[in-house]
């Protein structure tokens, strides 16, 4: 291991990456930080404090994955939480919308019409969502400045800040390492662990509650590495074939389908989903709202699970199309032993991808609810949530998969040893 991080900073190219995503990341710790021009910080965040039951837990999840800045309301208060939005909207409508689903299919320059168009959806979707947070935080303006002047400036702060987070993300994908906006997420929760820590000190737990904490903190990890990394081989062969005097195939080869496909998107499009109830309850007074859907109440959880369930579905029914994989075989003369080509191919790959998928979508509920679960069997306090937990080993390990594999294309050991956490065949 030691090794291994010695020669990481050894090749150009991924040292520069690492660098710029350091630098990325302080840039966006230094924006959590810059308040919204107007804002009277000492009544919003009296306000805060004075908040309770559900509405305490919506701004204690939100400010967990937008790094801090909802109780500093700071110019990132949104994070990218409107990308998040615009990209299941124009995920689930390239399911129904033809034109979408071909733009996905051209390649290269079919994803990128496919990126500006989310991306202005996202502007569209900040705008509307920073407009009505203005509205909702007018009150908490600085004493001398005009309701209306303060709104236009709050929006605009909140619309720029969203849209350069967007920007930051895909400098990072593109000259950094690992997924840029599941980075910056990545980044507003690890920054929240050392206080978590500390109010653990603080609040003297005991000694069974620290176990049980450590405990948890170690099956997640050990969960989340395991379910990252396995997937089912399903074997694929392809016949000899002989052109003039060479002969080609005979070989064996596998489609792999991961277990848990999405990594963890489903959760973050899942927590995206589950947060505007709850924000609509705070913005508008609407108690019920609250008392039904607020977050960690009954009904929440369970539509928080069923969401998670369908994102993991959707996720693998977006990336991989049985169809064209079984065309594809059958084009190059292949066949899954036992397996007939054609549309027995095609249902055999859905069958195998729904079980597998299954699986793994059980265990991101799993993980998901593991908070509320400990807390009402043993009543200990968990204040490190699994749904933060699973993004930020979900997201290391992206990062560290990224690493390792420029690493070994530079013929450099990585830090993951052969025959180490390797799928099931």
């Amino acid at each position: 291991m030691k090794e291994a991080f010695k020669n990481m900073w050894k090749i150009p190219e991924l040292r520069d990456r690492i660098i710029f995503t350091l630098l990325a990341l302080i840039a966006f710790r230094v924006g959590i930080y810059i308040p919204i021009p107007g804002i009277d910080l000492a009544r919003w965040e009296g306000f805060i404090a004075g908040l309770g039951g559900a509405s305490q837990g919506l701004i204690s999840f939100f400010d967990v994955f937008t790094g801090g800045s909802l109780k500093q309301f700071s110019i990132f208060v949104l994070s990218v939480t409107p990308y998040i939005n615009a990209s299941i909207i124009l995920q689930l409508l390239s399911s129904v919308i033809p034109s979408l689903k071909e733009m996905l299919r051209e390649g290269e320059e079919g994803r990128k019409r496919f990126g500006r168009l989310t991306r202005q959806v996202t502007l569209g979707l900040a705008l509307l969502q920073g407009f009505f947070l203005s509205l909702g935080v007018a009150n908490y303006r600085s004493p001398n400045l005009n309701y209306f002047v303060f709104v236009l400036i709050s929006t605009t702060s909140i619309v720029a800040g969203t849209m350069f987070l967007l920007w930051l993300g895909e400098m990072i994908t593109e000259k950094g390492i690992g997924n840029g906006i599941s980075v910056l997420i990545f980044a507003g929760i690890v920054s929240r662990f050392p206080q978590y820590v500390a109010s653990g000190f603080v609040g003297r737990l005991s000694v069974f509650e620290w176990i049980v904490l450590i405990i948890v903190a170690i099956g997640v990890v050990v969960g989340t590495v395991f379910l990252q990394t396995s997937e089912r081989r399903i074997n694929v062969q392809y016949a000899k074939r002989v052109v003039g005097n060479k002969i080609y195939g005979g070989s064996s080869t596998y489609i792999p389908i991961k277990v848990n496909g999405g990594g963890v998107l489903p959760i973050i499009f899942a927590s995206a989903i589950m947060t505007l109830p709850s924000m609509l309850a705070t913005a508008t007074g609407a108690e019920w709202v609250s008392r039904w859907f607020g977050y960690g109440t009954p009904i929440y959880l369970i539509i928080y699970s069923l969401l998670i369930f369908f994102f993991a579905y959707f996720y693998n029914s977006v990336v991989i199309d049985p169809n064209d994989i079984s065309e594809n075989i059958k084009k190059y003369g292949g066949f899954i032993p036992g397996i007939r080509p054609g549309k027995p191919t095609s249902d055999y790959i859905t069958k195998t991808m729904m079980r597998v998928t299954f699986i793994g979508a059980i265990f991101l509920v799993i993980i998901s609810l593991l908070p509320y679960i400990i807390r009402s069997a043993s009543g200990v306090n968990i204040w490190i949530g699994g749904t933060s937990a699973l993004i930020a080993v979900g997201v290391s390990l992206d990062i560290m998969q990224q690493i390792e594999a420029h690493m070994i294309t530079r013929q450099y050991e990585g830090f993951m040893k052969k025959g180490k956490l390797r799928g099931r065949r």
